[in-house]
């Protein structure tokens, strides 16, 4: 999407009028599907607004959304792109709340990224991340592909600290773009990275991939007291403690030089996994 087009788009998913017609009854929090519109441009979008957050234990209440929208700046910081263009709106239907453009997607083409096999169907260039046993009572194995956009989503998702990357949370869209979606429980000041992407533990970062990492630290320091960017569209979404252990996050990944690998303290994989 060009340059022109992400600011059409965001202007009409910021300012333009909500016309909601669905809601997805199968998601956690309440969430919209509907159109917004400005100028006579309409974008198909989601709206989750912050009243309509189900309540965590570990997560500030109605803060979900804003953690959507902070995950999005930083993937637009990274340049990789893999979270939809996501606002924030104070006027929605429900009050504020993010809104995200819609991708249309086939859930089926996810597949190709993450799946189940028998034990001895896995492809041979993809990554076992678990075994278990499937509601027959045979031997199944999760498994992901070595494929670049799931690398570096896996990336991402360490400096944001995803609490829940589900393979469901995957789309592909018609040019076979991969977004990653649903990114409420982001940016928590502990730990608490819990994906289904942990078939590179403990590997090497590419060197396209630390070069991405040391301009996010640029971006999210603060040196001289002059706000960058990207910390400045930040300050409004995350407390700034939230910020601070991000850039250690993004300064640890730098100085180790590989991808995490799960920690004894919390859950590796989310539940559901899809």
């Amino acid at each position: 999407m060009s340059e022109l087009d992400v600011d059409v788009v965001t202007s009409v998913l910021r300012s333009g009028t909500l016309e909601l017609d669905a809601r997805m009854l199968d998601a956690s929090n309440v969430t919209l599907v509907g159109n917004a519109t400005l100028d006579g441009v309409t974008m198909p979008c989601v709206y989750k607004p912050s009243a309509g957050e189900r309540p965590l234990w570990d997560f500030s209440s109605g803060t979900l959304s804003r953690r959507e929208v902070a995950t999005y700046e930083v993937s637009v910081a990274s340049g990789w792109d893999l979270v939809p263009i996501t606002v924030l709106r104070n006027d929605g239907p429900a009050g504020e709340g993010m809104c995200q453009l819609w991708i249309e997607s086939d859930s089926s083409d996810v597949d190709l990224l993450v799946d189940v096999f028998g034990p001895d169907e896995v492809p041979s260039d993809w990554h076992r991340v678990m075994s278990g046993s499937g509601s027959d009572g045979r031997p199944i194995v999760l498994a992901h592909s070595d494929d670049a956009r799931l690398r570096n989503l896996a990336v991402l998702d360490a400096v944001v600290n995803n609490a829940d990357r589900k393979g469901g949370h995957l789309l592909l869209d018609d040019t076979d773009h991969l977004y990653g979606i649903d990114h409420g429980v982001c940016f928590h000041e502990d730990t608490k990275l819990r994906t289904f992407l942990w078939g590179w533990a403990g590997t090497p970062l590419v060197d396209e991939q630390l070069e991405v990492l040391r301009a996010l630290h640029a971006q999210l320091s603060d040196s001289g007291g002059a706000s960058t960017d990207l910390r400045a569209r930040l300050l409004p979404l995350l407390t700034s403690r939230e910020i601070a252990r991000t850039l250690r996050r993004v300064d640890e990944l730098t100085a180790v030089g590989s991808y995490p690998a799960p920690s004894d303290e919390w859950p590796a994989l989310p539940w559901p996994i899809f």
